[in-house]
């Protein structure tokens, strides 16, 4: 294959969580004091870096840690309500049948990931789950040393412009794909390495 290590962002780019974010959003900014959604937020916020998006809801970056912490619990609470896109399982597991590893960087917890994926976890080598919100370049450099490959055969893949910034941060080449949390035009104009489009896109440009 083209590349040795395939690494997925989960939440945006394997799970469809996109609404269940979106209904739990304002009873987080009502608990730690961020400014609520207003019409058209939803649209506009999705073509925007994730710091601006930060400044734009007044959100206090000391309290990031404990706004990630509960959402892991709220996802923990809620996890029947997420799913993965179509095809996600198909695609990991055609990614391991041609010799990738594949791994899991995610924001989320780990028992919330594995509950989600249900048996498709099987197709998964490396799980590196609870990052902060911008903590995953040490989380990726963890799996390339335990994949024991060189960071010119690894690929990462995500839905969102801190996605690109951690994949470049490492070294490694970077895709974007079109049905996540962010615009698709605007991830486009950040220059990944791939794009795509369809999930059923995935594993054939991964093998070259």
């Amino acid at each position: 294959m083209r590349y040795r290590l395939a690494l997925f962002d989960f939440d945006g780019t394997l799970a469809d969580s996109l609404d269940w974010f979106f209904g739990i959003f304002d009873q987080v900014a009502d608990r730690y004091g961020y400014r609520r959604l207003v019409p058209g937020d939803r649209e506009r916020l999705r073509g925007m870096e994730t710091r601006a998006i930060l400044r734009d809801l007044g959100v206090a970056s000391w309290k990031l840690p404990m706004i990630a912490k509960h959402l892991r619990q709220l996802a923990a609470r809620d996890i029947a309500r997420i799913r993965l896109f179509p095809g996600a399982p198909a695609t990991l597991a055609e990614l391991k049948a041609g010799g990738a590893q594949v791994a899991i960087i995610s924001s989320n917890a780990e028992e919330n990931v594995r509950q989600v994926l249900g048996p498709a976890a099987d197709h998964v080598a490396h799980f590196a789950c609870g990052a902060n919100l911008f903590g995953k370049p040490p989380k990726i450099r963890a799996v390339l040393r335990a994949a024991k490959v060189e960071p010119g055969t690894a690929l990462f893949i995500g839905d969102e412009a801190r996605d690109i910034a951690a994949a470049r941060e490492v070294g490694i080449d970077s895709g974007l794909v079109a049905w996540g949390y962010a615009d698709p035009d605007f991830l486009r104009a950040l220059s990944p390495t791939l794009f795509f489009d369809r999930m059923e896109q995935i594993a054939p440009a991964l093998a070259g």
